[in-house]
């Protein structure tokens, strides 16, 4: 429970439409299993050249993760040191075709735009926010990095698979039926 003796709901990676359909606004949630980071350059380059993996049923976190990297990349030697969510609104060119992909799920800060309010109801998908200032509570349920793509961006802009558990807590700010949060 939290302060407020509301119930956290405990949501597991990959998602699906039955777990999105029962989330409303202000529903507080965690998840466990696999993330993916994605800031501007990652959504741009998804829309322009298609997605290195397959998205559906998929959750991205706006993040930009500080992470030391070893001198030899071939090893895939990866530490986190920290994770906090960047501005959400600097994507909204993009979400709504990523989300047309198949993603679940995107996590942020702040507000997003009707279109993408549009396409969470038209793919049965959530916008939860991260509370920024915590990127040290949310590296402590991040478990390991499994993988990296377009480490080419950088390492802010490059697309990290995390596995996670219990990366929260979350709030739903933008759900499957146009609930907005950040409107009511």
């Amino acid at each position: 429970m939290n302060k407020n003796n509301e119930k956290i709901i405990k949501l597991t990676s990959p998602l699906n439409a039955e777990m999105i359909s029962k989330l409303s606004i202000g529903d507080v949630v965690t998840i466990s299993g696999k993330i993916l980071t994605a800031r501007d350059q990652a959504h741009k380059r998804i829309v322009e050249e298609g997605s290195p993996f397959d998205l559906n049923n998929t959750v991205i976190f706006h993040a930009g993760p500080i992470i030391k990297t070893s001198d030899d990349l071939e090893n895939n030697d990866f530490e986190l040191v920290a994770i906090g969510p960047t501005t959400s609104m600097r994507m909204n060119p993009y979400e709504s075709d990523v989300l047309d992909l198949g993603v679940k799920a995107i996590i942020g800060k702040g507000g997003m735009d009707d279109n993408v309010g549009e396409a969470l109801k038209r793919n049965s998908a959530v916008y939860l926010v991260a509370v920024g200032g915590c990127a040290a509570l949310y590296s402590d349920s991040v478990q390991n990095i499994s993988n990296v793509f377009w480490l080419d961006l950088g390492v802010p802009e490059a697309i990290w698979e995390l596995n996670v558990k219990d990366f929260g807590p979350l709030i739903v700010a933008m759900d499957s039926k146009l609930g907005n949060i950040f409107k009511n």
